[in-house]
């Protein structure tokens, strides 16, 4: 068992931010938030996430004074990204003090210093949680377009991403999270898993892997395994028995027409919305493209 530590980083007075996502993930939702809140009921018992990632929505939702939400439940298969979170919401204050001096001493590096130190970082294998979460931080604010990415045998593999001066330790965006943090239940493990108790009153907000346009857009690589059509199958019969359940529930995805066709019915209604994609290896990729949303 985790026993939490009380955090002594405070709110100045004088902020009046809303929390964010503190890890930039592909897939982020900060640029639909108004699209994605219409569509959730503004009193909500329990508010489940399966796949958090960044955790847009959440966040988002859990500031806004016009929805009442009594509990939260936020899971993610990437492990290393739960325990971060984790980590920011218990433990906060060594987080900062560990992850303070690799950020000096990245910063005051020129170039090739700082290649060599966030290769150095990449390859290095922390035993303890907190010197993980910063790790994974570190890598997220320093590698290549924030990207997120393993192999096979689960080896972050992002190459350098050479900003000029990247925001690697955002104390004040930390602190938000932290809040924000307080209170929610955080899961590592199957989707399915995660909700298992949902009810009618509750919310599921589902935002898998999205489903590949085409063969060489896929990018489901958060973890070692990967989140293809056989788990987009069984994603959609779990989603049916939440609909028998009156369980409320929202789902993003791509537009491909296989995805279409499994939710095309009386029993969901399918909206298209147009997102821009920042997250991808080839920069003349990036650009709008349709996202699905089904209710």
């Amino acid at each position: 068992m985790v026993i939490r530590k009380k955090n002594s980083v405070k709110l100045s007075d004088e902020v009046t931010q809303t929390p964010k996502p503190f890890v930039k993930w592909a897939g982020g939702k900060t640029q639909l938030l108004n699209v994605l809140l219409e569509k959730i009921p503004q009193k909500v018992n329990t508010y489940y996430e399966p796949f958090v990632g960044g955790g847009a929505v959440f966040f988002s939702l859990i500031s806004n004074p016009e929805f009442k939400i009594k509990n939260v439940v936020l899971n993610d298969f990437n492990c290393e990204l739960i325990e971060t979170y984790r980590i920011v919401r218990d433990e906060l204050d060594d987080l900062i003090n560990y992850l303070t001096p690799i950020a000096t001493k990245y910063l005051a590096g020129n170039t090739e210093q700082r290649k060599n130190f966030f290769y150095k970082v990449r390859s290095s294998v922390p035993d303890g949680r907190v010197e993980k979460a910063a790790r994974l931080l570190f890598l997220n604010k320093t590698c290549f377009n924030g990207l997120y990415r393993v192999n096979q045998k689960g080896e972050f593999n992002v190459p350098h991403g050479r900003y000029k001066n990247p925001k690697i330790l955002d104390v004040e965006l930390l602190t938000l999270a932290s809040h924000a943090l307080q209170n929610t239940e955080l899961i590592c493990g199957d989707f399915e898993d995660s909700y298992k108790k949902a009810k009618k009153g509750d919310f599921v907000y589902f935002d898998p892997p999205f489903f590949p346009l085409s063969s060489t857009s896929s990018f489901t690589s958060y973890t070692k395994g990967s989140f293809g059509r056989v788990e987009h199958l069984r994603l959609k019969w779990s989603i049916d028995r939440l609909r028998e359940n009156n369980v409320a529930m929202m789902l993003s995805n791509s537009p491909h027409e296989w995805i279409v066709g499994l939710y095309e019915g009386s029993k969901y209604t399918i909206n298209r919305t147009p997102a821009r994609r920042s997250i991808n290896a080839k920069g003349g990729q990036r650009g709008a493209i349709d996202e699905l949303i089904v209710v």
